[in-house]
Formats: structure tokens, sequence, C-alpha cells
């Protein structure tokens, strides 16, 4: 019984080093991001597309997929090649009506070809976005993130996941750097 006990306060130790690693890493790069930064970022959204198959052709018929807007952010590369970014976009949402969102978003960066300017990028975005149809109640955000890319110009993308006739949404953006 002992022994048993003793595993399980090791795993739960274990278990919250590794929370606060991660928690650290994720702190210290975005503190550096914002301290350091190598770039100057706008955003420019490019488009919104609901998945038909989950939801009813009433509503897609209605909504806007064209998310006019703009943001602007800073970014870095970091020593792995990897890629850093704090941004702040507001564009026009499904309704047509303004979507802030601001936060941190990290890709892991490969460049598969001799150019290195081309690149490809999978990582994620955690922050905070607000909808007219929540009343602007501030919502956190965690998704995927990927990306492709040549020099400065990148086109970024994610998925919302969700539920019949609410969210499932593919929603990709520009992301120029100066």
């Amino acid at each position: 019984m002992v022994g048993l006990f003793g595993t399980t306060l090791s795993a739960h130790a274990s278990f919250t080093g590794t929370i606060k690693d991660g928690y650290n890493t994720l702190s210290n790069n975005i503190a550096q991001t914002w301290d350091e930064p190598q770039n100057y970022d706008l955003y420019v959204p490019a488009i919104t597309w609901h998945a038909r198959f989950a939801y009813d052709k009433e509503k897609t018929d209605k909504y806007n997929e064209r998310p006019w807007g703009a943001g602007f952010g800073i970014s870095r590369w970091d020593d792995k090649g990897n890629w850093h970014g704090i941004y702040l976009m507001a564009f026009k949402d499904s309704f047509n009506k303004w979507e802030p969102i601001g936060g941190y978003g990290w890709e892991a960066t490969w460049r598969p070809l001799a150019d290195d300017n081309f690149h490809l990028g999978l990582g994620y975005t955690i922050g905070v976005t607000a909808r007219d149809n929540w009343n602007y109640i501030p919502v956190p955000v965690a998704l995927p993130m990927a990306s492709i890319g040549y020099g400065p110009a990148t086109f970024q993308m994610t998925y919302i996941p969700g539920t019949y006739n609410n969210g499932n949404v593919y929603f990709a953006w520009l992301r120029f750097q100066f």
C-alpha cells in the first residue's frame, strides 16, 4: 500500500512539474516576443467558411463568409526557427458584426525546400475574443493554427470546432511581416 501511495505522489509531482514547466515556457515566450520583437505584422482577414456538413443550408445562406477587417501584431523567430506572435485583430463575423480577437500564437516552422523563404507552420493560438451575439463578453480561446508562407507573406488559418449549427468554422488570414 505504501508503494502504491508513493507512486501516486511521484506521478502527481511529475504532472505538476510538467504543467509548471509548460506555463513557464509559455510565459517566457510571450514576454520575449513582447520585449524583443523582430517584426511588425499586418493581419488581413481573408475567409470564413462554415463547414456545410455541420449546418442547415438556411443558416449558411445567411452567414457572412467575407471577414472584412484588419489587425496588427509583433513577432519573432526563435533560435529553432519557430514563429511567435502577439496580435490584435478585428473582423466582421458570421453575422456581419465586428469581432475583436487578441492573443499569442506559436508555430513550429518547417522549411522543406532548398529555398528557405518557403515555410510551413503548425501550432496554436491562445487569446480572448468577444462577439455581438454574446453581448461582447470576453471569451478565452485556444485553437489550432497552421500556415503556408513565402518570405514575409504568410497565409495562416485555424478551425473553430463546434456542434451542429454552431462553430465548425474555418477562418484564415494573411499576415505580412515588416
